[in-house]
């Protein structure tokens, strides 16, 4: 098991572990020169001293490079490192149509001619490169997010004039698709992979496949011995039409099925059509699958043997006489398969030539990586060797025209004359400047920074551009750059221009307004006592002098209102004048009648003395609004009497009072305070 985060010959970065199968481990990784996922398939451990391993696993590699179709996983890469045997593959996002077939069925029938109908077109192609599957099986076929199907594991599929002569000594593939043929161990066609086809279309159908048993052998048996169970038995509304190509696809003898994949898929095609409702059913000959036969082993070199045949019982005199009667007749037809027998054996030994020819003529891949293009050629075709596609892409490790990698890569075995694929560098990769004005100069810088360039920051005050925002920059919008290799300087705003501030003491508010409107700022006036600064100056300014501050900006500016005047209180002061009696005044009056001549009568009246008695009262007082010259008050009492004196003084100063009763001083104080 590979850890997470080990880069495969320093480039593929593996993410995650993601397939296991019985010949390789499958991971998903990252591409760090074409900054792509693909999945890296890797020999297992255990069996990379098997050479027969080694040599199948890099035939899948060779198998696959020849191919290029949309519905075939795409090989990247393959090398090896520290004896670990892996290939580079096309990450497909998705599941296998096995989980698929699971997860979705019932399958509509049309959506399973679409899936059918891009698997036939993937094994079209490989056919037409003379390429057998010879393991196609659900588990191989790859569905990816969007419903295209691809195939993948051409580990055992082998080139028809690599298979001409040999064959494994083991059954290959999966048991459940095997072909008829297969099974018996005979040589693997390219109707082999058709009937795996039809049993995987009966898969899709019926959400099974046609034959179980209890060990593979059984299941194999079943494979030439019974019929694959119509579709129909399951479903009685496929159209028979669509069961027909299960039947001609699964037929036990060979020369039954369809004659090419093409065929298929055109039969398929219609095959839902209303004008084939009525077809009749398709049933193909019975064969010999009645007739239970060996699996021939298969010697060291994979020539069948012959040897296994059961021996002929020995004849007397009489039946041979009788026996070469009856061939008298046929000498002609018995020399014709002579000839015919001859003309097999000389085949034979043509296909055995030309296996060790093609073996003879297999050469080595270069190492290419890191030549320019027309060396690489060199090199190629100097190995009797063609070049193939040119993909060309970015590179921060290859100088630009020259190999990043090759396909096959380094040290593969391929047939010569062979095309290899080149990828060359187009140099470093290049980013893109865009236009960052008006943009916040963080969001900017971090994203740049991030993407390798240098950030260099400079400020500019600006009337219009809020502050923090760039108004410039040193490399145009449009322009590609090698991030590593570059250094861009943005202009940011600093907002509107500073001022720095005057030092406004004693200023008159006219003359600090006038000085902030001609530096373009505004000012805020308030008012306080002072000691020390005459009323209407400047006392203090908010910022101070020598602060710089933007154009716009408002300053506070504190005005005299003078000194400040003692703080007062008023208050009242009860006082209880006493009334005098003796002092009092008194006020009498007397009045008579004349008298007459007459001596004889004399009258007299005396009036009665009436007394008013009182005391003049004069107050003088004293304080923050009188004098105490002058009169405060004056008034007469009649008894004792209390007034209220209002007194209103400073703080820091005492009121007084005089009171006079008839002209002299009764009451008096100099030092009121409360």
């Amino acid at each position: 098991m590979m850890e997470t985060g080990y880069a495969v010959n320093g480039r593929y970065q593996i993410i995650r572990p993601i397939g296991e199968g019985g010949m390789a481990n499958v991971y998903l990784a990252q591409d760090l020169i074409l900054d792509r996922q693909v999945a890296v398939k890797v020999l297992r451990l255990d069996l990379r001293n098997d050479p027969n391993t080694v040599r199948r696993f890099k035939r899948e590699a060779l198998a696959t490079t020849e191919l290029n179709h949309p519905n075939i996983v795409s090989i990247y890469d393959v090398g090896e490192e520290n004896s670990m045997q892996y290939i580079v593959m096309e990450y497909v996002k998705g599941t296998d149509l096995k989980k698929y077939i699971v997860k979705h069925f019932p399958i509509p029938y049309q959506r399973v001619v679409d899936i059918m109908t891009q698997i036939l077109s993937a094994v079209e192609n490989a056919h037409a490169h003379d390429i057998i599957h010879r393991d196609l099986k659900p588990q191989n076929i790859l569905v990816d997010e969007a419903g295209n199907v691809k195939i993948s594991d051409f580990g055992i599929a082998i080139a028809l004039s690599e298979t001409a002569m040999t064959q494994t000594n083991t059954l290959l593939g999966s048991v459940h698709y095997l072909s008829p043929e297969q099974a018996r161990g005979s040589m693997a066609t390219k109707r082999s992979d058709i009937y795996s086809l039809g049993i995987i279309l009966y898969e899709m159908l019926t959400g099974m496949v046609p034959f179980e048993g209890e060990s593979a052998v059984s299941i194999a048996i079943k494979h030439f011995q019974d019929a694959v169970p119509p579709v129909r038995d399951y479903d009685p509304r496929i159209p028979q039409a669509l069961e027909n190509v299960v039947l001609k696809a699964t037929a036990k003898d060979p020369d039954e099925r369809y004659s090419d994949v093409g065929q298929m898929t055109t039969d398929l095609s219609t095959s839902l059509s209303a004008s084939r409702a009525h077809e009749p059913k398709f049933v193909p000959s019975q064969g010999d699958m009645g007739e239970t036969k060996v699996i021939p082993a298969l010697d060291p070199e994979g020539i069948t043997r012959q040897n296994d045949a059961p021996e002929a019982k020995p004849k007397d005199e009489t039946e041979v006489k009788d026996d070469q009667k009856k061939k008298q007749p046929h000498k002609k037809s018995k020399r014709k398969w002579w000839f015919v027998g001859l003309g097999v054996v000389l085949l034979v030994m043509l296909g055995v030539f030309a296996a060790y020819a093609m073996q003879g003529s297999e050469v080595t891949v270069p190492d290419v990586t890191d030549m320019t293009q027309e060396n690489a050629t060199a090199a190629l075709t100097a190995d009797k060797l063609k070049v193939g596609k040119i993909q060309k892409t970015t590179s921060n490790k290859y100088s630009k025209g020259h190999v990043i990698l090759s396909t096959p890569g380094k040290g593969m075995h391929v047939k010569s004359g062979s095309t290899v694929d080149l990828t060359i560098s187009t140099g470093r990769k290049k980013y893109e400047i865009e236009d960052y004005t008006d943009k916040p100069f963080t969001d900017v810088s971090t994203l740049l920074k991030q993407k390798g360039l240098t950030v260099v920051r400079k400020y500019q005050s600006s009337r219009s551009v809020a502050s923090g925002l760039i108004l410039d920059q040193s490399i145009a919008a449009g322009e590609k750059v090698v991030p590593s290799k570059t250094t861009i300087t943005l202009t940011v705003s600093s907002g509107k221009p500073s001022i720095t501030l005057r030092n406004l003491s004693n200023y008159t508010k006219q003359a600090v307004q006038d000085y902030v409107d001609d530096v373009g700022l505004t000012v805020t006036f308030s008012e306080d006592y002072s000691n020390t600064i005459d009323e209407g100056l400047v006392i203090s300014q908010s910022p101070g002098s020598g602060a710089s501050i933007q154009e716009g900006a408002n300053i506070n500016v504190v005005l005299s209102k003078g000194k400040k005047a003692p703080a007062t209180k008023s208050f009242t002061k009860s006082i209880t004048i006493p009334f005098d009696n003796s002092l009092a005044t008194s006020q009498s009056s007397t009045s008579s009648s004349s008298e007459s001549g007459d001596s004889s009568s004399t009258s007299s009246s005396s009036s009665s003395t009436s007394t008013a008695t009182t005391n003049k009262i004069t107050i003088y007082l004293e304080d923050s609004t009188h004098s105490i010259t002058s009169v405060y008050k004056e008034m007469t009492i009649t008894a004792d009497t209390t007034v209220e004196l209002p007194f209103t003084i400073k703080a820091d100063q005492a009121g007084r009072f005089r009171i006079l009763r008839n002209g002299q001083e009764i009451l008096s104080d100099d030092h009121v305070t409360n």
